[in-house]
């Protein structure tokens, strides 16, 4: 009797421990499932981060790309069709002892557009030296054919020069032995030369055939001579006759 009294009870107990079983392993559950999104956010949190740096690297190649393209050349025809030609450059190179030939080469410098070099020796000329009735400095050059005075300085660029005019005095009707120091230290190959020269009444003569010697290998046009005095028109209307420019 009291077995049977007992049985509804322990079965009351049984389903009673039952239940608190079940809740606690729904609290479990449930747990797990509220951490996972947790998780799951996280990593999707990131991940955009590591994408916009992605993107912020190939914007910036793109840029470095769209960078590389703009500095490259032009057209190498469109560069060349919008060139205009050049004319031949230009050098008038001159020794003048007594500003005489300084006059006529700085008449062509200007009306040809071209550049002006004076031959200076390093050893400038005195009023004695060129005392031509007397055994002067200029008349003992003269006279010997090795004599080369040295020049101070020298044309850097002559590379660049297509025309050389070259002026001078004449001296006992030739070239001063500088203008021979002058040609001789130059590679004249090439170039197209013109000479001239100033004086009171002597001619061109031999000056410029003799003078031609030492640089032969360049194409040598007829020289002419001036006065002292010698005008613009004068001058320019020689330069202009030769049609070289």
């Amino acid at each position: 009797m009291k077995i049977k009294k007992l049985a509804p009870i322990l079965f009351v107990l049984v389903m009673a421990f039952a239940l608190t079983a079940c809740a606690g392993s729904t609290e479990s559950t449930e747990s797990s499932i509220s951490s996972a999104p947790s998780q799951s956010n996280s990593e999707a949190a990131q991940t955009p981060k590591k994408s916009q740096k992605q993107s912020e690297s190939i914007v910036s190649n793109e840029t470095k790309d769209d960078s590389r393209l703009s500095s490259e050349p032009a057209d190498s025809s469109e560069s060349s069709s919008e060139q205009e030609p050049k004319g031949n450059k230009i050098l008038v190179a001159y020794f003048s002892a007594t500003n005489n030939t300084e006059g006529v080469a700085q008449i062509l410098a200007d009306g040809l557009d071209a550049d002006l070099y004076e031959i200076v020796p390093e050893q400038p000329y005195t009023d004695e030296d060129l005392d031509y009735n007397s055994d002067c400095r200029a008349n003992r050059e003269q006279n010997d054919d090795l004599a080369r005075p040295a020049i101070f300085g020298s044309v850097k660029n002559m590379d660049a020069y297509d025309i050389i005019f070259l002026g001078y005095p004449i001296w006992w009707g030739q070239a001063p032995k500088i203008m021979y120091t002058f040609v001789e230290s130059y590679d004249l190959g090439g170039k197209i030369v013109v000479p001239f020269c100033t004086s009171g009444s002597s001619s061109i003569g031999s000056s410029a055939t003799n003078l031609q010697s030492s640089a032969d290998d360049a194409a040598w046009l007829d020289g002419h001579r001036f006065s002292g005095g010698a005008d613009s028109d004068e001058v320019m209307e020689w330069a202009n006759e030769l049609d070289i420019n």
